[in-house]
């Protein structure tokens, strides 16, 4: 095949989550049903099931390197995500290897609990975030939650700085862009707002859907991956991600005792007796 009708690929950088709800396995379902060929690099092993993480098992830094290497000096690849770290360490390497590609697209996930409340990033683990990756970040997508955390000012008291000054301190800190996704606000819409360097890009509302949904994160962070990689400049990037994940969540299933999964794949589906094909 040409080298020009070949697949964008994306290099992803995330925990297994053996559930398939989230993790590794949810940005290859993502970048697959878009289009692209994922390139998986694990960081981390997780016991976990569709309502939450029991445990979580960081692999040696040298070995998440000695991954990404080799596929890098195979392919050439679109984009990079980077979700759930494992540990400080992988921060460092991570952010190592991607400072040998600026001109790649990086979206960032910043995966600092799991939607149980499990904490899955330590205090250092956010100090290392914002010094390190923020800096070399195209985009960042934090949901309202993570983007206090991550944007606190220890020196300043104040309880709530409002998320639009989250956003500007991120962008402050090295993000070229911040999404911040409106999940977690007592809102009657879901409000998903997109900054830059001169405030508000886009704001975008969608049906809150009922229940509560495992992955939906990753499957957000990694097709705003797809689409960068397919060529779409960052707004409209992020809006057919939007578009994408609302539907998977919207066609999404429980196959276990815990949350909803999304459905990457919806659009495969025979449609139901009745429906439009």
């Amino acid at each position: 095949m040409p080298q020009d009708l070949l697949p964008p690929i994306v290099m992803v950088f995330a925990a297994s989550d053996p559930s398939g709800g989230a993790g590794l396995q949810a940005d290859i379902m993502t970048l697959s049903s878009m289009g692209c060929h994922p390139l998986s690099v694990v960081t981390a092993l997780t016991v976990q099931d569709s309502a939450g993480v029991e445990d979580v098992l960081a692999i040696d830094a040298d070995w998440v390197a000695d991954q990404a290497r080799a596929l890098l000096e195979d392919m050439s690849v679109s984009a990079f995500k980077v979700g759930m770290v494992g540990s400080v360490e992988n921060i460092a390497a991570i952010a190592e290897i991607i400072s040998d590609y600026p001109d790649i697209p990086l979206v960032l996930d910043p995966v600092l609990s799991s939607g149980r409340g499990d904490e899955l990033a330590s205090e250092d683990m956010i100090s290392a975030l914002r010094e390190l990756l923020l800096p070399q970040t195209t985009l960042l997508t934090p949901n309202s939650i993570e983007a206090r955390r991550l944007a606190l000012d220890e020196s300043n008291d104040e309880d709530d700085p409002g998320l639009a000054e989250c956003a500007r301190r991120l962008v402050g800190a090295g993000a070229e862009y911040v999404l911040i996704t409106g999940t977690h606000e007592h809102t009657p819409q879901v409000v998903n707002s997109l900054y830059g360097e001169n405030g508000l890009v886009r704001a975008d509302a969608w049906e809150r859907l009922p229940g509560s949904y495992h992955g939906s994160g990753c499957t957000l962070a990694s097709a705003i991956a797809a689409n960068l990689a397919n060529g779409l400049e960052i707004a409209e990037a992020v809006r057919d991600a939007q578009d994408y994940t609302w539907q998977a969540l919207e066609n999404g299933f429980r196959p276990g005792m815990g949350q909803y999964l999304p459905d990457r794949f919806f659009w495969a589906r025979e449609p139901e007796p009745g429906e439009d094909a």
